[in-house]
């Protein structure tokens, strides 16, 4: 699989493991991710995303979501689509 760079993680809340994300290029439920930074390496499927609170199917560049993640991730991390070759 190969990846690419659809945007940065800007916050993470802790006690309910969602990660805030500023998107640069568009993401749906289903897709796979991997989050990639100093810390962090891991992948997973996007299972919820949140716009102000309300559940979307997907999101495009410039927009801020909230996605539920498996593991903590941190500001600054860097969010990739993951795409079958």
């Amino acid at each position: 699989m190969d990846g690419k760079q659809i945007g940065t993680v800007t916050h993470f809340y802790n006690r309910i493991c969602v990660a805030v994300i500023d998107l640069t290029d568009d993401i749906r439920v289903g897709d796979s991710v991997h989050f990639l930074g100093r810390y962090t390496d891991f992948r997973q499927q996007v299972i919820s995303i949140q716009i102000e609170h309300e559940q979307v199917e997907g999101a495009g560049k410039g927009q801020e979501i909230a996605l539920k993640v498996d593991k903590r991730v941190r500001k600054g991390d860097k969010v990739f689509k993951l795409i079958e070759e």
